[in-house]
């Protein structure tokens, strides 16, 4: 088990992610710092807690449901740099898209499952060249979504997080 790379990479994630939003052309609707108001209102109620706006939802409360739903279980067993681009993909894509495109990035069958063939192949993956692999999966998927409005910002991201993860690789 590598050091536990959270505190930067929730740092990072919350830097691209930015604060408020609610553009209709975004199918996730009202959203704060990347959470959206569905998954805030689910939050909360499984907290048993009132509904609230998330964009006036606590700091501490978009980090618990980052670190809970989008970091565990499986970002700190991921070497470093890799961590954190998984999880940038958790947020952005959901959990299961970024398993499917870290087992491509690693050349395994993507069942979407993390599991011993997968845990496998992390360990004897060369961090720098998993970063690369990731970030050209992730492009090629955000190219085919096909939603011109949203593509640049989606490579721009997914630059940005290729760069940041080989300097977190760089730094360790």
């Amino acid at each position: 088990m590598v050091a536990s790379n959270w505190k930067r990479s929730l740092a990072a994630v919350l830097q691209s992610e930015g604060g408020n939003d609610d553009d209709v052309a975004d199918h996730g609707g009202r959203t704060s710092r990347g959470i959206t108001q569905r998954e805030y209102d689910a939050w909360r109620a499984e907290h048993k807690l009132p509904h609230k706006d998330v964009w006036t939802a606590p700091q501490s409360d978009i980090e618990t449901i980052y670190h809970d739903e989008y970091w565990w279980p499986y970002c700190d067993i991921l070497p470093i740099g890799t961590d954190y681009e998984v999880f940038n993909t958790n947020v952005l894509a959901g959990a299961h898209r970024s398993t499917i495109l870290l087992q491509r990035a690693l050349g395994v069958k993507d069942d979407g499952r993390i599991g011993p063939v997968t845990r496998e192949a992390i360990r004897k993956a060369d961090p720098a060249t998993l970063v690369n692999n990731f970030a050209a999966k992730s492009a090629a998927f955000y190219k085919s979504l096909n939603q011109p409005k949203f593509t640049k910002g989606w490579l721009n991201r997914v630059a940005f997080v290729k760069a940041t993860a080989l300097t977190m690789i760089r730094g360790a």
